[in-house]
């Protein structure tokens, strides 16, 4: 039996559509976030040292890292979520599964991290304006593949997109950014409209 520890509003998010897409039996252990300082509560460190979300327990073993998690669960139980190696296809899959958590995110968390310093009345002018040129450049480019495509891989539900979809929930959603990237908003509207990620976000909803 899968274990999920499941934070709100974090990275979690993707493992959580994904079991609910994969439909393996899974247990969900919720914990939310404190409200005044946004972090994890310390009972996570119960379950790995980084005090982080998400983790899966499986097999007596503890994984972390959402990207990891992402490839492992697929490869176990849904290889039809990730394209055959010698496929065509593959050479994007994998490009777009990292892209998540490596070009898309260190961009968007700056920018969103420089929104709540101007929220704050503080702000960081040198980041802001660094922040902005690879967000753009970054977001830009997301945008425009996804102009032609359902899925970021194709026309087929990928492992990338579960891990893009943080990415576009956070441009989208919190930072109120769709109007500048609407094929990453059409994109967002595509895959709400799966099952598996209605069921994902009514989980989601309970804990916030």
């Amino acid at each position: 039996m899968i274990t999920l520890h499941h934070l709100n509003a974090s990275r979690s998010l993707r493992i959580l559509w994904l079991l609910e897409e994969i439909g393996e039996p899974y247990t969900l252990i919720r914990y939310q976030r404190d409200p005044a300082t946004r972090l994890a509560p310390a009972s996570l460190k119960n379950i790995h040292p980084l005090g982080k979300s998400p983790v899966i327990e499986l097999d007596g073993q503890v994984l972390v890292e959402s990207g990891a998690i992402v490839e492992y669960l697929i490869r176990r139980f849904a290889p039809q979520l990730e394209p055959a190696f010698n496929s065509p296809d593959y050479l994007q899959y994998l490009q777009w599964i990292h892209f998540a958590e490596s070009s898309a995110m260190v961009p968007v968390l700056l920018k969103l991290f420089t929104q709540f310093e101007i929220n704050a009345g503080t702000q960081l002018k040198f980041l802001d304006g660094y922040t902005q040129t690879e967000f753009d450049k970054v977001l830009g480019y997301l945008d425009s593949v996804l102009a032609n495509r359902t899925f970021i891989v194709g026309d087929t539900l990928s492992g990338a997109d579960f891990m893009l979809a943080f990415v576009a929930i956070t441009v989208v959603e919190q930072m109120k950014s769709g109007a500048q990237y609407p094929h990453l908003q059409a994109y967002l509207q595509r895959l709400a409209e799966l099952d598996s990620w209605k069921r994902a976000l009514k989980l989601e909803s309970e804990l916030d």
